[in-house]
């Protein structure tokens, strides 16, 4: 999205910033340069954590493609540098580059699978499966890809850096922290994925994707069914 030379005038956002509150009316959208920006929206009196966008990612642009006041709010996480499109810059680019076009089609529809996640997630009865398909939405649809470890290079697992903590999972998804750092030291006994300052490294998406559905398999006594092995 930032290709476009008329699309780079840059702004500059201390940490803590609110760049624009849910409601309001949006007339510009934006694209994070450098940074982190936190996307939430007020549900039953508290802020429900939709998103972490890093460099590159886009956010805003409803309210300038349906006129609608803005659903959510934007906050930097970080100091943070954005790009600032106006609506007409928007339209010249999606006219006269068709790559950006897509791009922006693409981006639209993984967000709409991800609101989709985020229901399906706040629905499903068991919060430690709640707390894994919340890590997995932002792993999958919000990770900052890292550098492949030497011991994934066979099996091409690619690890991602999610800018979120386990306490705001826990928030998002109607979880007790308590119950979500439970779930987080599963998962790094696992290997599955481990905390670093500033959010979650997931080393393994696809294994993570694996234990949700496995703790979405009913369980009965028969000694048949499969049982978890990583001792806690």
């Amino acid at each position: 999205m930032s290709d476009s030379p008329a699309a780079r005038i840059g702004e500059d956002y201390a940490a803590g910033q609110v760049l624009f509150h849910e409601g309001e009316r949006g007339d510009v959208m934006y694209v994070v340069q450098s940074g982190a920006v936190r996307i939430s929206k007020r549900v039953g009196g508290q802020d429900k954590l939709l998103a972490v966008l890093g460099p590159g990612e886009f956010f805003g642009e409803m309210a300038i493609l349906n006129g609608k006041p803005r659903t959510a709010t934007a906050t930097a996480a970080v100091p943070t540098r954005c790009l600032v499109i106006e609506p007409q810059t928007l339209e010249d680019m999606v006219v006269k580059n068709s790559e950006i076009a897509l791009r922006l089609i693409k981006k639209l529809a993984k967000r709409l699978d991800s609101a989709d996640t985020l229901v399906e997630g706040l629905l499903h009865h068991d919060p430690k499966a709640r707390v894994l398909m919340g890590l997995s939405r932002h792993a999958e649809t919000f990770g900052e890809p890292l550098p492949l470890d030497p011991q994934h290079e066979l099996t091409g697992d690619q690890p991602v850096f999610v800018n979120v903590a386990i306490d705001e999972i826990a928030t998002e998804v109607a979880v007790e922290p308590r119950i979500a750092r439970e779930m987080m030291t599963r998962i790094r006994r696992l290997g599955i994925a481990h905390e670093q300052q500033g959010g979650i490294v997931v080393t393994d998406v696809s294994r993570l994707r694996d234990f949700v559905e496995f703790l979405e398999v009913p369980m009965s006594n028969d000694a048949s069914q499969p049982t978890a092995t990583e001792g806690g």
